[in-house]
């Protein structure tokens, strides 16, 4: 929904960043950070967490950036992502985080993917983080900058670092998993990192 028009720009300071998700919210932290932003989370602010209704990432992102949007009356960014795995037709996908459960756990969540990799007698381990930012606008003005990272899925869960199923992903060209990763090298090529960086070209000066 990135329109052709001249989008308003994202002025340092604080930013509202519509998630309850600490991980996330640590990454954001530092991907903002050298442009000058302030990220404070939907969680640090009290805000409710509105249900993800939608059937696409884009969708689901724009939901929660809407909500902080008119709960703050401040521009919000929100993110949603997830693990698209090949063989399994693209799930988890949107539900990467219900697969989790509640309370979230993505031990649990890996071992799902790696039971269901199993059950479809697939080879193929290819997979994709997907991670796309909403970013709304007081004035109704709205824009989507998605992005994506190739790569593998490994079993046992290598790493202590990162969250959700980094673990089990290696990106292609890498060795490591984004569990075993400093977090500089992650952040220098993530599905997260790649959407920040398209955001910052439209609406950073």
């Amino acid at each position: 929904m990135n329109k052709a028009t001249a989008m308003p720009r994202l002025v340092p300071g604080k930013l509202v960043a519509a998630t309850h998700n600490k991980g996330k919210v640590s990454e954001l932290k530092d991907l903002f950070a050298p442009h000058g932003f302030e990220v404070v989370s939907a969680l640090e602010l009290g805000l409710d967490e509105p249900e993800e209704t939608e059937n696409s990432f884009a969708g689901n992102a724009l939901l929660k950036a809407r909500a902080a949007m008119k709960a703050t009356g401040l521009p919000a960014l929100s993110d949603d992502s997830g693990l698209s795995v090949t063989a399994l037709g693209g799930q988890p996908g949107i539900y990467s985080a219900r697969w989790a459960g509640e309370p979230r756990d993505f031990h649990k969540a890996m071992e799902k993917v790696e039971s269901e990799l199993k059950a479809s007698g697939s080879a193929d381990r290819s997979a994709k983080f997907v991670c796309v930012l909403a970013v709304a606008w007081p004035d109704g003005t709205e824009a989507v900058y998605e992005g994506e990272v190739h790569g593998t899925l490994v079993w046992p869960p290598r790493g202590e670092r990162g969250f959700g199923y980094d673990p089990v992903f290696v990106a292609d060209g890498e060795t490591e998993t984004f569990g075993e990763m400093e977090p500089e090298r992650k952040h220098a090529m993530s599905h997260r990192a790649r959407a920040v960086e398209k955001l910052r070209a439209a609406l950073l000066a």
